[in-house]
C-alpha cells in the first residue's frame, strides 16, 4: 500500500541524529511521499536541506507558522517571500491563526494569514492551515479573500461536525492525524459522518505521535497507524483508506 504524509517536520532538530534511517524508515512502510510545512525564515534551511535529499520523496512547503507571527512580522514575511520565487514548493504553510497560548499578536497573525492566502492563489498552490482556538478567526480570513482559485488542508482538523462542513464546502480538505487515536478524541464521530472524498492523513512529525507511542517522538512511518485507525472508525479496509487518502494528497499537491 502507497501513503502520504502530508504535513511532517522531519527536519527539526528532533531528528538530527537520526533523520535519513527515519525517513528510509517511512519509505519501507510505504509512505512514499512526504510534505514539509515551514515554520519561520529560519527553518527553510533545514528544510530544503532535507527535501534536497530526498527528491523523489520530501517536498516543501514555505510560509508563516501563525506562533512565529510579531511585531516583525512584515519582514519575515518579505524572506519567505524572496524564497517563494526562487525555488518550487508545494503548498503555501504552515499558515493560519493560533489563540490558544497567546492573542497579543492576534491582527498581525489575521494580516499575515490573508496574504498569504493570497500568495496560495496566485500561484496556485494550496493553503495548509494551522488553527488553534481560531475557527470563527480563520473563516472570516477565507470568506474575505475566497475565490474558485483558493484551495487547501485544514491542518490537524479539530473542529466540529459544522466546521468540519464549512471547510469542506470552501474546497478545503481535513487533515486527520494521531489525534484521531486517543481515547477521548472527537474525530471518530466527525469521521464516521464525512466521505473519505474530503480527508488526507499526516503525522505532525514530531508531535502528536498516535496511540501506542503517544507522547513520544512522531514520525512519518506512523501514517499506516493512523490509517488502520481511520479505517476502524469509518468501517472501510485499508486499502480503501490507503487508496482514497493518498490519491486525494495526490491530486491537491499536483492541482497546479
Amino acid at each position: 500500500m502507497m501513503w502520504v504524509d502530508t504535513h511532517t517536520h522531519l527536519y527539526l532538530k528532533e531528528f538530527d541524529k537520526d533523520r535519513v534511517a527515519i525517513i528510509n524508515e517511512s519509505i519501507e512502510m510505504g509512505v512514499s511521499k512526504m510534505f514539509f510545512p515551514n515554520i519561520d525564515e529560519q527553518s527553510i534551511s533545514p528544510l530544503l536541506k532535507t527535501t534536497t535529499q530526498f527528491p523523489e520523496n520530501c517536498f516543501p512547503m514555505i510560509g508563516l507558522h501563525p506562533e512565529s507571527v510579531d511585531k516583525n512580522f512584515e519582514s519575515k514575511l518579505a524572506i519567505i517571500e524572496k524564497w517563494l520565487s526562487k525555488e518550487k514548493f508545494y503548498g503555501i504553510g504552515e499558515i493560519g491563526i493560533d489563540l490558544y497560548w497567546d492573542k497579543t499578536f492576534k491582527a498581525e497573525q489575521m494580516i499575515a494569514f490573508e496574504m498569504q492566502l493570497n500568495w496560495a492563489k496566485k500561484h496556485q498552490l494550496p493553503a495548509i492551515i494551522h488553527i488553534r482556538d481560531a475557527f470563527d478567526e480563520v473563516f472570516s480570513v477565507i470568506k474575505k479573500v475566497n475565490s474558485p482559485e483558493l484551495f487547501g488542508i485544514f491542518h490537524c482538523f479539530t473542529g466540529t461536525y459544522e466546521q468540519a462542513l464549512h471547510a469542506i464546502n470552501l474546497g478545503f480538505l481535513l487533515g486527520i492525524g494521531g489525534i484521531a487515536t486517543f481515547k477521548k478524541s472527537p474525530l471518530p464521530n466527525i469521521l464516521q459522518k464525512i466521505p473519505l472524498s474530503h480527508i488526507v492523513l499526516e503525522t505532525d512529525s514530531p508531535y502528536l505521535a498516535p496511540v501506542p507511542y503517544r507522547g513520544k517522538r512522531n514520525k512519518s512511518a506512523y501514517i499506516p497507524l493512523i490509517g488502520r485507525k481511520v479505517a476502524e472508525i469509518t468501517g472501510r479496509s485499508v486499502q480503501e483508506v490507503a487508496e482514497i487518502t493518498t490519491a486525494n494528497a495526490l491530486k491537491i499537491f499536483e492541482r497546479k
